[in-house]
C-alpha cells in the first residue's frame, strides 16, 4: 500500500464577527472554504467545538483526514510561540486561552496560530510581492487595529515571547488618544480604522465651515470614508494626509531601526493607497536614516483581499512541525 502525500492544509481566519476556513493546496490553491458567524460564541469552548466540526465536515467532502498536513489559524492577538491568544482586546474571550493545543486535541492535527500581521507576512513571503525577499516589514491594517511583522534572513522575527512586531502599540504622541489596549497614545489610535474615523470627526467639528458628505451620513466606515475620497471630498482627503504623514513618520523609524529591503502596507489601508501613497512616502523619506534614503521599497500589496488571509493561515500551517493521528 503506497504512502498518502499530505499535499493539502486548512487555514482559518477568526476575525470579530466570522470565522473563515478552508482547505489549501501546497501551490496556495484554494480548494473548498466554509464560514460561520462567531458573535454567539461567547464560551470558547463552544467556539472550538463549532470550528472543529467545520474544518473536519469540510476535510472530510475533500478527500478526507490522511491528505491533510495540519491547520494555521490567523486570530487577533494570537501568539505563535505559545499557540495562544492573548489577552486580545478586541475579542470576546479574554485572558489566555490555549486555542492552539484546544484544536489539536480535537482534530488530531499539527496546529498553528498567529496574529493576522504574522500570517500575511508569511503569505506574503511563500505566495505574494515578498516572495524571495529576505528582509522585509509587512504592516496590516485588519480587524481593526493596526499590527506588522519583521522578517529578518527569511524567517518572521517574533521576539522571546512571541510578541515582536506590536507596531500600533508604539507610541505616536503621549497623552494622546486612548488605545483599546489600555494605554494613551497609541500609534493605532490614530492609524486604524477607528483612528481615521476619529480624525475625520475631529476635522469636521474644528472645521464646522468645511462642507463634507460625511457630515451628512448617520454612520462612518472605512467604505464611506473612500467613497468621500473618490468625490475629493476636503474632510477624508485631509483624514488621509493627516493618516498619511503620520505613519510615514512611524515606518521611518520602524525601518532605520531594522534596514529591511521593502516596506509592504496591506488590509483596509490598500483601499486607500493612491491618496496615501504620495504623502506617506514624502515623509518616510525625509525621516529614514539618510543612508537609507531611496533604497527601501514602499508599496501595497497586491493580494485580493478574499484570499490575502485565507492564504497568510494556510502559510502558517505549514510551518508548524507535522504531527497527525491519521496516517
Amino acid at each position: 500500500m503506497g504512502v498518502t502525500i499530505k499535499n493539502k492544509v486548512v487555514g482559518v481566519v477568526v476575525g470579530y464577527d466570522m470565522a473563515t476556513l478552508a482547505i489549501v493546496g501546497v501551490r496556495g490553491d484554494i480548494i473548498a472554504r466554509d464560514s460561520f458567524y462567531i458573535s454567539t460564541y461567547h464560551d470558547i469552548n463552544d467556539f472550538a467545538g463549532m470550528l472543529c466540526e467545520k474544518i473536519t465536515s469540510l476535510i472530510a467532502a475533500n478527500g478526507g483526514m490522511e491528505s491533510i498536513r495540519s491547520v494555521g489559524i490567523s486570530v487577533p492577538s494570537g501568539n505563535y510561540v505559545t499557540g495562544c491568544v492573548e489577552n486580545s482586546p478586541n475579542m470576546p474571550w479574554k485572558g489566555r486561552i490555549p486555542l492552539a493545543s484546544m484544536l489539536c486535541d480535537r482534530l488530531g492535527l499539527a496546529v498553528g496560530l498567529g496574529n493576522d500581521a504574522h500570517a500575511t507576512a508569511v503569505g506574503e513571503a511563500a505566495y505574494g510581492v515578498a516572495h524571495g525577499m529576505r528582509n522585509f516589514i509587512v504592516v496590516l491594517l485588519g480587524n481593526g487595529g493596526l499590527g506588522s511583522c519583521f522578517f529578518c534572513n527569511g524567517r518572521a522575527h517574533l521576539g522571546v515571547e512571541g510578541y515582536a512586531g506590536e507596531f500600533g502599540h508604539t507610541c505616536y504622541k503621549v497623552g494622546g488618544r486612548k488605545c483599546n489596549c489600555g494605554q494613551e497614545g497609541c500609534l493605532e489610535a490614530y492609524v486604524s480604522a477607528r483612528g481615521m474615523i476619529q480624525t475625520a470627526r475631529e476635522i469636521l467639528d474644528q472645521h464646522p465651515e468645511m462642507d463634507s458628505m460625511l457630515r451628512r451620513m448617520p454612520e462612518m466606515t472605512m467604505k464611506i470614508l473612500k467613497q468621500a475620497c473618490e468625490m475629493e471630498d476636503k474632510v477624508a482627503l485631509e483624514t488621509v494626509r493627516y493618516t498619511s504623514r503620520i505613519l510615514g513618520m512611524k515606518l521611518a523609524n520602524y525601518a532605520s531601526i531594522v534596514d529591511p529591503e521593502a516596506v509592504i502596507l496591506t488590509g483596509e489601508l490598500a483601499m486607500f493607497g493612491k491618496w496615501m501613497m504620495p504623502d506617506l512616502r514624502a515623509c518616510f523619506e525625509e525621516n529614514v536614516f539618510h543612508n537609507s534614503r531611496d533604497k527601501i521599497e514602499l508599496f501595497f500589496s497586491d493580494f485580493d483581499e478574499g484570499e490575502r488571509d485565507i492564504l497568510g493561515a494556510s502559510a502558517l500551517a505549514w510551518t508548524v512541525k507535522e504531527y497527525s493521528l491519521f496516517k
